[in-house]
């Protein structure tokens, strides 16, 4: 039913030359080249430009691509909500962020799925940027963040609230304190996530309303898994700077400490994010009321 112009396009983005998707499709390489052809002289547009032997897309065929994926993602939307109308069940595909993930969203997804029968999920763990564009593609149905998506296409609702704790080693020196200071943290080796996330984004936004620079500390290792960053500091390399929510067995477990950080308040949404064609809030509503009772 889909133009098999829109699977050539796409797999030629992602092997990055004809021959290979020729190669995956089982199509010659002239045939890959005359659907490429088509595709332009049906848009009227040039989608590639070639820099040697590597394909490069055009301005015009960044957009041509993004359209291509919201056609094959709502063509792959349709036979699944035809399968599961057949068959009474209900498959999700739900994006959440690697902060979110360590929470315990996790849990109550599961425990969702186990009390309703026939529902099944997919659970893709990416950056916020990522699942907002997979929100835009119609590859998921719905997301849940921390922070927000400022998209007047995408509905939130939020699930919670948050905030960002210095956390240690639960025999470090510092986690013997009830609040800590950021020149404290300035003596410590500092365990981060990676630039542009979240997490660490807030945290550097914190320090900048002080007139603070991240420069100032000596941050050491910077990792993008939250699981890794709690080991790393359980096992006393350095400390970190994370989520509350994130660390919240572990400080039960007595695993890891968790200090607030002195004249820093560092408070952020957990969201639900969704399309304006969504069609189950009362969904939604229901996996609110099963994690804020867990």
């Amino acid at each position: 039913m889909l133009d098999s112009k829109i699977y050539t396009l796409l797999k030629v983005v992602e092997t990055g030359n004809y021959t290979q998707a020729g190669k995956a499709l089982n199509l010659t390489q002239p045939a890959i080249s005359q659907h490429i052809r088509a595709l332009e002289n049906e848009t009227g547009v040039k989608i590639f430009e070639r820099a040697g032997n590597h394909l490069i897309l055009t301005r015009e065929g960044e957009r041509v691509v993004e359209c291509a994926r919201t056609m094959l993602s709502l063509y792959n939307n349709m036979k699944s909500d035809l399968a599961d109308q057949a068959s009474g069940t209900l498959s999700l595909n739900i994006g959440i962020t690697h902060t979110v993930e360590s929470n315990r969203i996790s849990e109550a997804l599961a425990k969702y799925v186990t009390s309703y029968p026939g529902v099944s999920v997919k659970l893709i763990t990416d950056t916020l940027d990522k699942l907002r564009e997979k929100l835009k593609n119609f590859e998921l149905d719905f997301a849940i963040i921390d922070g927000k998506i400022n998209d007047p296409a995408l509905n939130q609702m939020q699930l919670d609230m948050d905030s960002l704790m210095l956390v240690t080693a639960p025999n470090h020196i510092l986690a013997e304190k009830n609040i800590v200071t950021v020149q404290d943290i300035k003596k410590e080796k500092l365990i981060l996530r990676l630039p542009n996330s979240g997490t660490r984004n807030l945290f550097i936004a914190s320090l900048e309303s002080q007139n603070i620079s991240i420069d100032e500390f000596d941050v050491i290792l910077e990792v993008d898994n939250i699981a890794t960053i709690k080991n790393l500091v359980r096992r006393g390399y350095g400390v970190s700077v994370l989520p509350k929510s994130a660390c919240l067995d572990d400080t039960k477990k007595k695993l890891l400490a968790a200090l607030p950080i002195e004249n820093m308040s560092m408070i952020r949404e957990i969201n639900i994010v969704y399309g304006t064609n969504f069609s189950y809030p009362e969904l939604l509503q229901e996996l609110s009321r099963i994690y804020n009772e867990m």
